[in-house]
């Protein structure tokens, strides 16, 4: 009984599904502000050039 039990702990312990979608969402906020700070560099720059 022990051994049925053991994968299905160690599988809630290492990455429970509010982790998977707690990360996830970390990826796609870093994604999204790496984007934007990119955009938001290019459009300075296209304003200096105009100087």
């Amino acid at each position: 009984m022990a051994e049925t039990r053991f994968p299905h702990l160690v599988r809630e312990s290492v990455l429970p599904s509010s982790c998977i979608r707690e990360l996830t969402m970390a990826d796609v906020a870093f994604v999204v502000t790496t984007i934007a700070v990119f955009a938001l560099v290019a459009f300075i720059a296209k304003g200096v050039a105009k100087l």
